[in-house]
């Protein structure tokens, strides 16, 4: 069975690489239970460093959506010339408010 895609980068996770689930819209806004997507955990890292909750859920609840916004898409294109076991501090929260 092939390995899943990163529904952010589009590689694929092997698994013994780090990864986690992303619930679409956060737990916190109502999405207990709700859509998760698999996730390599620096796509995932980057993610939460970029988009509050609040844009997460009202804004940025699909992996298209997500895709589409300026900061992860170009974070996508540079994370998918690496290795799907490539490994990198995110920096600090960048996001603002």
């Amino acid at each position: 069975m092939p390995d899943p895609t990163c529904p952010l980068c589009l590689r694929p996770i092997p698994a013994n690489v780090p990864q986690s689930l992303h619930h679409l819209i956060p737990k916190l806004k109502g999405g207990k239970g709700g859509p998760t997507v698999l996730l390599h955990h620096i796509c995932h890292k980057e993610i939460h460093a970029t988009l509050s909750e609040a844009e997460l859920a009202r804004l940025y609840n699909t992996p298209e959506a997500l895709r589409s916004h300026p900061r992860l898409a170009k974070f996508a294109a540079w994370v998918a010339k690496r290795p799907p076991d490539f490994l990198s501090r995110v920096p600090g929260k960048r996001r603002k408010g």
